[in-house]
Parts: structure tokens; sequence; C-alpha cells
């Protein structure tokens, strides 16, 4: 048997666009869809963490470390996922990038999922008394 190559017609490959953009433009989450991604992106412990450890304020992921300990790369990764969620936004100042929360009313959300499991007072991680980061050390060093 010969082979030979088969090439759409232009007309083919219209359809099929049009087919294509039809079904993704339809593809649209329902609500509760919508809130069960979001929830699912701030799940995981860590994640939850870092959204208090950046509490109401901007913070950079070398604050983020001094206060989970947790590696710089583990940190990342649960950035990246709170921004593909657009959960959280950054920026970039020199090296270094800053985070913080697109809406802080989601800190209330989060004490209020700790008051119905029974936590009053829910703590962000503290910092602690002696950061070694670039931002907190003085350039004399001290």
């Amino acid at each position: 048997l010969k082979k030979t190559k088969v090439t759409p017609t232009s007309r083919q490959i219209y359809f099929v666009w049009c087919y294509n953009t039809f079904k993704i433009m339809n593809i649209s989450k329902s609500p509760t869809e919508k809130i069960s991604s979001f929830l699912q992106a701030i799940a995981p412990n860590a994640r939850l963490e870092i959204l208090l450890a950046i509490g109401a304020e901007e913070t950079c992921v070398c604050h983020l470390e001094a206060r989970l300990n947790y590696r710089q790369a583990y940190i990342s990764q649960h950035l990246m996922a709170l921004r593909k969620a657009e959960i959280i936004e950054s920026r970039r100042k020199g090296r270094f990038i800053y985070h913080q929360l697109k809406n802080p009313a989601l800190l209330d959300l989060i004490q209020q999922a700790a008051t119905l499991n029974g936590i009053e007072n829910l703590v962000p991680p503290s910092m602690p008394e002696e950061c070694r980061c670039p931002n907190c050390i003085t350039p004399t060093g001290e």
C-alpha cells in the first residue's frame, strides 16, 4: 500500500477552529466549580501558613523562609500555585520579589474557617528576632 499524505483543506481547518473555539467558550465553570477550585488552591497546610505569614502586608520570600522554616524552593512552588489561582500578586523590586494578597478579605475567610473548627485566635507565624535576609541586614553588616 502506498501512503499518501493528507492535507486538510482550508474549509476543514476553519471548521475545526470554529468547533474548538465554540467548545472552549462554552466550558466556563459554574459558580460552585469556581468556589471549589479556589478552596482547593488554598487547602494545603503550607499554603495556609504562607497566606497567614503574608497577611495584609507585602512580604518577600526570604521573610517567609525565616517565619516558616521551609526551603525557598518549597515556598516558591506554593507561591506559584497561589499566583496561578490569582490569590496573590507579585512585584519585583531589584533582585527581590514581593508578594501580597489580592484580596485581604481572604484572611477573614481563614479566620472564620478556624472559628468553625474551634480555633478562636489563629495566630500567624511570627518573625524571628534576628532575620539575616538582605532586606533586614544594614549595609554596614550590623
